[in-house]
């Protein structure tokens, strides 16, 4: 099997586990949904419940293991994934910022000190993924 095959596959599996674990385990991913975003965290701006855009991060998960494995769709997919990775680092920075506040605890600290930097790996592993 060729290496793009291996890791256009190693991409939709990521991304498939990461879309099962949002079903399954939804506050794992609250953290990570910036606070002015939330309805329900008195966010300024709030237009849907923690739940809700852990819901939405999980269908365009879901959208994207489909669209990543039609060859006919590949490209569009891979370059909406390497946004959706980019997108979702605006809430890996504010989880980050809430863990070293004052709030924040030392199993926080080091989860989203790992979290943060592993979005620029992703953004061009989904990047590279638009190459036939």
């Amino acid at each position: 099997m060729k290496a793009k095959t291996l890791s256009l596959l190693a991409m939709a599996g990521l991304l498939g586990a990461s879309t099962l674990n949002h079903v399954t385990n939804p506050e794992f991913y609250f953290p990570v949904v910036p606070r002015s975003l939330c309805t329900d965290t008195q966010g300024v701006c709030g237009v849907m419940t923690r739940r809700e855009w852990v819901a939405v991060s999980a269908v365009l998960e879901g959208a994207a293991v489909f669209g990543l494995l039609v060859p006919g769709t590949r490209k569009v997919a891979a370059t909406a994934t390497a946004a959706m990775y980019v997108g979702f680092t605006a809430g890996h920075i504010s989880a980050l910022q809430r863990a070293v506040g004052p709030r924040g605890d030392k199993r926080s600290k080091v989860i989203h000190s790992i979290r943060l930097p592993l979005q620029v790996p992703l953004v061009m592993w989904a990047w590279s993924l638009r190459k036939p």
